[in-house]
């Protein structure tokens, strides 16, 4: 496998929008064939880090659909979304900020503890098999658009995800990974059997 082509052919499958806002390393010394750095609230987009050794141990269908929902994830869990526990995160903050200024030690405290709280939650909410699921299924809409079927994308990210999983050691898979295939054998045809949007909002 060439890396610059291999660089190149993924940044042509991203979408425009993400295709600006996405850059992809060569990151031989890492353990996993794939992964992302988090969008923290002054960076507009993320980066995408690759080991090309255990890259190319996946089929390129299986390649395409583990990238794909990487981006939609990551796109999903900015940090400035607008949301509830951001809302606590910014106020805490901005309370902190004048009870420094005031010297109110109790105004300090309670405003570190709801702050700590709203990034605890905004943290496990960007983890959550909802928002997993939710990139699942925008990473399959973006594959179709690049000439996959459903079907055969659904597959594809079904077997890509214990495959993954396989590569870095890993045989037992976590429960937002049970979901997230059980959602994809769904869509496969595989299986009758769907998700439930109580179990699968499950943070």
């Amino acid at each position: 496998m060439n890396i610059n082509e291999e660089i190149a052919r993924l940044r042509d499958l991203m979408p425009a929008s993400w295709r600006i806002c996405t850059a992809i390393k060569s990151k031989p010394e890492q353990s996993e064939p794939l992964s992302s750095l988090a969008i923290l609230p002054w960076q507009k987009g993320t980066q995408i880090n690759i080991n090309f050794r255990l890259w190319r141990q996946l089929p390129e269908p299986q390649r395409d659909l583990l990238f794909l929902h990487e981006i939609s994830w990551r796109q999903k869990t900015k940090w400035l979304q607008i949301g509830t526990y951001q809302g606590i995160a910014a106020v805490s903050i901005v309370g902190g900020i004048v009870e420094v200024v005031q010297g109110d030690a109790t105004g300090i405290a309670i405003a570190l503890l709801l702050g700590t709280i709203g990034i605890n939650q905004i943290l496990r909410s960007n983890k959550s098999s909802q928002v997993r699921v939710e990139a699942d299924n925008e990473a399959l809409e973006v594959a179709q658009k690049r000439g996959y079927r459903e079907e055969e994308a659904a597959k594809a990210l079904l077997e890509a995800i214990p495959a993954f999983a396989r590569l870095i050691g890993r045989n037992t898979p976590e429960f937002t990974e049970l979901i997230r295939c059980q959602n994809l054998r769904a869509i496969a045809g595989l299986s009758k059997t769907t998700i439930p949007d109580t179990v699968i909002n499950d943070f």
